[in-house]
């Protein structure tokens, strides 16, 4: 098929008035190891230093371990409140490091461990889901190693569900942010759990370690990590109206660091940038002619809304180009692509996006085919 520009050339979009001239943004200088900042809405990184280096994650591992239970749930393979008998092994497993203290013998649900993994970061926690799960923690890191390619994290692997030190197992900050989206995206009914400030086992309280839960109302979730090797680490994510951030932050130098520098990149992404909807799922980009089909056109656009992030102010300079194929013919299937649509703002172009067929056309029978064969011919003469 040749391609053509078409229909929609460099026009200005005008979804939102335009603020004072905003320049690229310049992010805040970050007392970190590595970090990125990641709007959920539009899919995009805002501003990351290290994106993909494979970094220790310490308990940030537990996102996953929360991923792959999760999953179960929904599953309905476990349930929120089936008893759970703990092992000797699972009780072991957190003597060095942050536990809920259960103990075999001890009653406990399904619930009350995924709060203390949650809320408590209990290593033995993360033993007893992995074992109640998959028979064994072994078998547990599989799923969680085969659950990263599937969501695409291309620089994460797991040797334990705990996050504890290990030899080839680690994380980058973009495949925490891909992570925590995910939660966010698969499994809302459960990501209340991350805003849970407190909770109490076996007649001992333990407050979340995410700080920024006290003291920024609009922070909702996720985890802290730490050990000597990764550093003091942040997985945070706040919704302020419609719009929803992850910041990752890791390898600071203390709790009130990391706790310092999440808020601060948060608050970049909220104040230096804006998300803006170019169009909206299933509405027509264009409509476009069609041969030899039932219909002479069909409806051109997008199944999911088109979202980007600019640079506050900056959202009435976008513009757009509409390339389509041709010459469309009949059959259509709905979703088909039909083109591509390139969004540029200051000439530099964002990014470009497929154009599909939000409504299926049928080949025209045999005279009308010919008829259209017809002027086809005529048209290209």
């Amino acid at each position: 098929m040749t391609r053509f520009a078409a229909l929609i050339t460099a026009f200005a979009l005008t979804l939102i008035a335009p603020l004072a001239g905003a320049s690229e943004p310049t992010p805040p200088a970050l007392a970190a190891k590595a970090w990125l900042l990641y709007d959920v809405g539009s899919g995009q990184v805002l501003t990351a230093q290290g994106a993909d280096e494979r970094i220790e994650p310490a308990s940030l591992t537990k996102l996953m371990t929360a991923y792959v239970t999760f999953s179960a749930l929904k599953a309905k393979t476990i349930s929120m409140d089936q008893q759970v008998a703990v092992s000797e092994n699972a009780r072991k497993s957190s003597l060095d490091g942050s536990r809920m203290f259960i103990m075999p013998g001890m009653p406990v649900t399904v619930k009350e461990l995924i709060q203390g993994m949650i809320v408590q970061s209990g290593n033995d926690a993360c033993v007893a889901l992995a074992e109640l799960i998959s028979g064994s923690e072994e078998a547990f890191v599989s799923r969680m190693n085969k659950e990263a390619q599937r969501l695409g994290m291309k620089n994460s692997q797991f040797r334990n569900a705990a996050g504890l030190t290990a030899d080839g197992h680690y994380m980058s900050p973009r495949d925490l942010s891909i992570l925590a989206a995910a939660i966010i995206r698969d499994f809302p009914e459960y990501f209340s759990f991350y805003s849970q400030k407190e909770f109490t086992y076996n007649k001992i309280t333990q407050p979340n370690r995410n700080r920024l839960l006290f003291i920024d109302p609009t922070v909702d979730g996720m985890k802290t990590g730490h050990t000597a090797a990764a550093g003091y680490c942040l997985v945070s994510t706040a919704k302020r109206g419609s719009r929803r951030l992850i910041s990752v932050v890791t390898g600071t130098t203390s709790d009130a660091v990391r706790t310092a520098e999440s808020q601060k990149l948060l608050n970049f992404g909220f104040l230096s940038w804006e998300t803006t909807r170019l169009y909206a799922a299933n509405a027509a980009v264009q409509t476009l002619p069609v041969w030899q089909g039932k219909t002479d056109s069909v409806k051109a656009g997008f199944m999911n809304d088109l979202v980007l992030s600019v640079p506050q102010g900056d959202a009435a300079k976008l513009k757009v180009q509409l390339e389509s194929r041709q010459p469309l013919k009949a059959p259509i299937a709905k979703g088909a692509q039909l083109g591509t649509l390139t969004v540029t703002l200051d000439g530099k172009a964002l990014g470009t996006y497929p154009v599909v067929a939000l409504e299926a056309v049928e080949q025209a029978g045999f005279f009308g085919r010919m008829w259209d064969a017809i002027r086809f011919w005529i048209k290209n003469l």
